[in-house]
């Protein structure tokens, strides 16, 4: 029968045929599997060419003049198809109004297109209903009028007719019969668009492989950095000189050697927290690594200084600066609010990284999750203020509606997040976009949120905003600081829970 099927079909229905199962897995993968670098290049192989497939099915039926139905059904395909596509390439681009507003309002269109196409099936299966009684009745021989014979389009007497699309099911009564048909049909539709489409949502979210942000195991101590002063012997290079060259050459002592200072930054003690061999975090996983994730939200530039030149910089001098005894990622990434769900309770990332400078709109959904993330499974928000007093207003306003019983509070000079490992004589900023004192969100002496008043993001990426050497290390110094900071507040919690368990 497939066979038969298959043979029946023209070249271009084949493949389309064919394309399909990759377009759903593309899309599964998208939206389920983890943002790591190999992600987005397959994702991109297997949903763009949908855009190139639907302008040729487009082109074709036009070209055929084919009935109006024929057109409807191929512009329908056509946005099913590509509406992910274009969202996808609008992030691949960083267009990122684009890709906010078909975040929002693309499935509004397909809710449209699917209720005129439920409303044109009512008026077709309700007229074949109705022609069906007819049909019925001229063959036992009555003369009947459609247009005013209601009775003759009505069920046989005694007999009730339970089908929605039946014009006269009992349950429409006998007045306004197709004004109560169309408004029940509409309401079901509805109610079974939105729930089908969170329980979509919700099989995507969860269908996927279940992340985790496991630390690099091991132990070690939780204070400043000591640096020690090495002397080191230089000896300068010996030459043998022949007397009879026509060369002049001054000869240099035999023994000429000159002794060089050279401050050597070493680290006394190894970086992490714990009673576990080697550098790391008590409660890390063997394969646990430092990660640096970026928060992805709707709104606003979240991907500003992001990847390589950007925030990867940080990332890699985390690694110098914690003399490299922790096992790093290599590549800086993203999640967005919702994928924080698929990482297991006690394996979220430690802290998450979140800066722009336009708007950041946060749905109820976001929120709970977010204060989920912060709270119950024992995170951290690292925020900049990328480049506005408007991001500044904006993410203080977000804060509120996620944290509304914590108030923020300047985080003192003097605080332990500013001192270990390295101690901060000053707050480090490019710009005071909002202010020059970091802000806090505690509970329970723990900071939940971190939040940068001045760019130091850009004082991380290539080329470190024209500031002085000392501004731009010591914003360096300063995220190590609070990166090490969350991983041992992640550490000490996730060894809290084993002590309870024993």
């Amino acid at each position: 029968m497939f066979a038969q099927f298959h043979r029946s079909l023209n070249t271009l229905q084949k493949i389309t045929l064919y394309y399909s199962p990759l377009w759903l897995a593309g899309l599964w993968l998208w939206q389920a599997a983890p943002s790591s670098e190999w992600v987005f290049p397959v994702v991109g192989l297997l949903l763009l060419p949908a855009i190139l497939l639907s302008g040729i099915w487009l082109r074709k039926v036009r070209e055929k003049s084919t009935s109006q139905l024929t057109w409807s059904r191929v512009v329908t395909a056509a946005y099913i198809a590509c509406w992910p596509a274009v969202h996808f390439l609008s992030d691949a681009l960083g267009l990122n109004g684009l890709s906010d507003t078909i975040r929002s309002f693309a499935p509004w269109g397909l809710f449209s297109i699917g209720l005129a196409w439920a409303i044109w099936y009512l008026e077709v299966s309700s007229r074949r209903i109705e022609l069906g009684r007819i049909e019925e009745h001229l063959k036992q021989g009555d003369f009947i009028h459609a247009a005013t014979d209601e009775d003759a389009l009505a069920p046989p007497p005694g007999k009730r007719s339970w089908n929605p699309f039946d014009p006269h099911a009992w349950y429409y009564g006998r007045k306004n019969r197709k004004l109560k048909q169309s408004t029940f049909v509409t309401i079901a539709y509805s109610a079974g668009f939105w729930i089908g489409w969170a329980l979509l949502l919700l099989g995507l979210q969860f269908g996927g492989c279940q992340e985790s942000a496991d630390m690099p195991p091991g132990g070690g101590q939780y204070k400043q950095v000591a640096q020690q002063v090495k002397i080191q012997k230089v000896i300068r290079k010996k030459f043998v000189i022949n007397p009879f060259s026509a060369i002049k050459f001054d000869v240099p002592p035999i023994d000429d050697v000159k002794l060089q200072l050279q401050e050597v930054t070493e680290h006394a003690y190894t970086v992490g927290y714990g009673e576990g061999t080697g550098a790391g975090f008590g409660g890390g996983k063997k394969g646990g690594k430092i990660r640096f994730i970026r928060l992805q939200y709707d709104g606003g530039d979240w991907d500003q200084e992001f990847g390589i030149g950007g925030d990867e910089n940080m990332l890699l001098q985390f690694d110098f600066l914690t003399n490299k005894q922790h096992k790093i990622a290599e590549n800086t990434e993203f999640r967005s609010i919702q994928q924080l769900s698929n990482f297991a309770p006690e394996a979220t990332p430690p802290f998450l990284y979140m800066t722009g400078q336009g708007n950041i709109s946060l749905s109820n959904k976001d929120v709970r999750v977010l204060r989920e993330y912060l709270i119950d499974r024992h995170g951290m928000i690292f925020a900049d203020n990328g480049g506005s007093k408007h991001f500044h207003n904006q993410f203080i306003a977000a804060m509120n509606r996620v944290l509304p019983e914590i108030r923020p509070v300047p985080v003192p000079l003097d605080d332990t997040i500013h001192r270990i490992p390295y101690p901060l004589p000053f707050l480090p900023y490019v710009a005071p976009h909002g202010g020059k004192q970091a802000l806090g969100w505690s509970l329970d002496g723990r900071w939940l949120v971190y939040y940068h008043p001045g760019d130091i993001g850009d004082a991380w990426a290539d080329g470190h905003s024209g500031v002085k050497p000392e501004v731009y290390e010591a914003c360096y110094q300063l995220g190590a600081n609070v990166m090490t900071y969350a991983y041992v507040e992640r550490s000490k919690w996730l060894m809290g829970k084993q002590q309870k368990g024993k």
